[in-house]
């Protein structure tokens, strides 16, 4: 299990990343005003499962509840997470819905 310590937020590239056995997972952003629009998903398949899928949403979804901004997530993986994980609806920003 990895942990959030282990997440970089590379403001530069504008992607979270988390390295694991030498691979890089990535979730690339757009940082506009309060928001965080969640753009795209990176994953290499030598340590893509189900569940890494999601510990890594996770990772980077409690990254951001820190910092309290709104999440807008424009992925599709990312999208199908938020609806099957309620607790996280509350970080929408207002008049959004998935």
């Amino acid at each position: 299990m990895t942990e959030t310590s282990d997440l970089i937020d590379n403001d530069f590239l504008r992607q979270f990343e988390l390295n694991v056995e030498n691979n890089m997972a990535i979730i690339e952003y757009s940082l506009q005003e309060r928001k965080i629009f969640l753009t795209k998903m990176i994953i290499p398949d030598a340590i893509r499962t189900d569940e890494f899928e999601l510990e890594f949403i996770d990772l980077v979804f409690s990254n951001i509840k820190e910092r309290n901004i709104s999440v807008v997530p424009t992925s599709p993986e990312i999208a199908k997470f938020v609806r099957r994980n309620r607790k996280y609806k509350r970080m929408l920003p207002v008049g959004i819905r998935i």
